[in-house]
């Protein structure tokens, strides 16, 4: 059981019959549906929180901390395009990332992320079917935790996963908003005039998102294009990274993973490509 770490009254994980459990789902589909993304305030009680920032602070100095410049889709520059061609805008990205290795299945975030009723949870907000909807089967990446320092970001870009589920632990002491721009790209659609319209700055459609320590955020982001603004001050901000998948088995891509986490396994090698659509990673 999540009781020392999930307010469960508030937010009954544990009691999927429930009509509690069924007006949380409805509202979180409601959510999701207008623009992809939903938040529980205080998913994590006070508590749970410490316990969280405890094994952050733990492992914080194993994350790989990498200073490169990058594209949305983190992907190599491509001269079949022209200049100005999204894929070809390389950004400053400075960021770090606890892999996925040095969370236990005894510790407080692979507790949540690995509790029987946890999936069911999100795939249900997510209204997804059992058949399509999986946890991330990545060594590296299925549950991480990002530190972000002082002067830190990361800039405009989508997630090589459906579904990312994120969990607010500690915040910087300044700057380190969520910005993104609901369901700017589909399936068959990278809608590039769009994307590039916003990385030149136009804002009309971009929203900003302020999260506490114990919120969670149930987000599409291979489809919605976001960044986070650079943190200020000595405090770290630490947030873990719950990632699920459309397809049993899809691991992250080569390319994306060594940037990433510094590193790549044979893993991830031998499940490179498996993915059911053909958008850019």
């Amino acid at each position: 059981m999540l009781h020392d770490l999930v307010d469960l009254g508030r937010y009954p994980i544990d009691r999927p019959n429930s009509r509690a459990y069924g007006e949380m789902i409805n509202e979180l589909r409601k959510e999701l549906e207008q623009d992809g993304c939903a938040v529980l305030p205080g998913f994590v009680h006070n508590s749970g929180v410490a316990l969280l920032r405890q094994e952050a602070d733990a492992v914080a100095r194993k994350a790989h901390r990498s200073y490169s410049r990058t594209n949305a889709y983190f992907t190599k520059d491509d001269p079949q395009y022209g200049i100005g061609h999204p894929i070809r805008r390389f950004y400053d990205r400075s960021d770090a990332f606890v892999p996925a290795d040095n969370f236990p299945g005894t510790g407080p975030l692979r507790r949540i992320y690995e509790y029987e009723g946890f999936l069911p949870f999100v795939r249900e907000a997510l209204n997804e079917p059992e058949d399509r909807f999986f946890r991330y089967d990545d060594p590296l990446a299925d549950v991480i935790i990002n530190v972000v320092e002082e002067g830190q970001g990361f800039p405009w870009h989508f997630d090589t996963n459906n579904y990312t589920v994120t969990l607010a632990i500690q915040n910087g002491e300044a700057g380190g908003a969520f910005e993104y721009v609901p369901n700017l790209r589909d399936c068959g659609n990278e809608n590039f005039d769009q994307v590039a319209s916003v990385l030149d700055g136009n804002m009309s459609r971009v929203r900003q998102l302020e999260l506490g320590p114990g919120d969670l955020q149930i987000f599409k982001g291979r489809y919605s294009l976001h960044r986070v603004a650079p943190v200020t001050g000595a405090r770290s901000r630490y947030v873990g990274i719950f990632s699920f998948v459309e397809a049993e088995g899809m691991c992250g891509g080569v390319e994306r993973t060594r940037q990433l986490y510094g590193r790549v396994l044979q893993h991830h090698h031998d499940r490179e490509g498996r993915r059911e659509d053909a958008l850019l990673d």
